[in-house]
């Protein structure tokens, strides 16, 4: 919409300061032509901006010249306090200073769009991390935090699966990920992940390091769980799923004469799929492979032989 766009370029303009108009069609996703319409129409309206021509020219807005949050919409600004985040705010440091931004942003709300966002702040919680985890220690989450800040390279000591377990590592952080409840850092070089809460010591560099300017940390982060999960799942099982049944990342599904679904699915290793096959009961028949096969047969055999004892 327009009157959406108009809003942008003005909020734009008075975060970025001077934008050409190519940057800004760029950014808005329009055509050149569309951002000098905008532009005359937001003059029109009596907003304080001017155009400078030539190699460094662009537009700006009047020295001093800010505009209220009017712009938003009820939606926007119900997501944006549905995007609060108290707890990781927390664990960074910057919790008093998201509470500060926020009760800043709700007084320049206007009342109608203020009601909304107070609803939406009652009715909605965000708790990332799952039922059965403990909340791991990150000591040294805000001393990461800074140095992915300003740049800073860090000598740490961290413990790893492989032996030997706990190795020094020199990281220039690029960023940092919050998954289910756990925080991951993202460094150079390579780039390669670091879980922060395996990070046993740790200490500030004055040496400063050179970000990547093409670096895209939420690109590399669906990259990486992509190839993650194809590293993780090198294995297969045909399986059978009771009537009714169903099992993640399940291919090549079908129906047998039995009513059962035929299904090929991915696994990790024979341990790993013994373990979640055997919580599925009677309602899974393992197939193939014939190893994994004959492990669940023996440990059901076990199990019928240590419960009829109780009989």
């Amino acid at each position: 919409m327009k009157s959406s766009r108009l809003v942008s370029i003005l909020l734009l303009l008075q975060t970025r300061g001077r934008m050409t108009a190519a940057q800004l069609a760029e950014e808005l996703e329009v055509s050149v032509r569309t951002v000098y319409r905008d532009v005359e129409a937001l003059s029109a309206a009596g907003v304080p901006l001017y155009g400078d021509a030539g190699h460094a020219g662009g537009f700006r807005l009047l020295d001093g010249y800010r505009t209220r949050l009017t712009g938003l919409t009820a939606g926007e600004a119900e997501a944006l306090f549905l995007a609060g985040a108290p707890g990781p705010a927390a664990e960074l440091g910057l919790g008093s200073v998201l509470a500060a931004a926020q009760l800043k942003v709700r007084a320049a709300l206007p009342p109608e769009l203020r009601a909304g966002a107070d609803r939406i702040s009652g009715r909605f919680h965000l708790d990332a991390p799952g039922w059965y985890t403990d909340a791991e220690e990150t000591p040294y989450l805000p001393a990461v935090a800074d140095a992915v800040w300003n740049c800073r390279v860090l000598d740490v000591l961290y413990r790893r699966w492989a032996e030997p377990t706990d190795v020094e590592r020199r990281l220039e952080p690029y960023g940092l990920v919050l998954k289910a409840g756990r925080w991951y850092v993202v460094s150079g070089p390579g780039p390669r992940t670091f879980r922060v809460d395996q990070i046993l010591e740790l200490a500030t560099s004055d040496e400063e390091f050179t970000r990547p300017d093409d670096f895209d940390l939420a690109a590399y982060w669906t990259t990486y769980q992509r190839d993650f999960h194809n590293r993780l799942y090198r294995g297969e099982a045909l399986v059978r799923l009771a009537p009714g049944v169903q099992l993640p990342r399940a291919v090549n599904c079908r129906t047998d004469e039995d009513g059962w679904t035929l299904a090929t699915v991915p696994v990790e290793s024979v341990e790993h799929a013994h373990g979640e096959f055997l919580r599925l009961g009677a309602d899974i028949e393992v197939l193939e492979p014939a190893e994994l096969r004959e492990r669940i047969a023996r440990t059901v055999a076990e199990l019928a032989e240590r419960y009829a004892k109780l009989a």
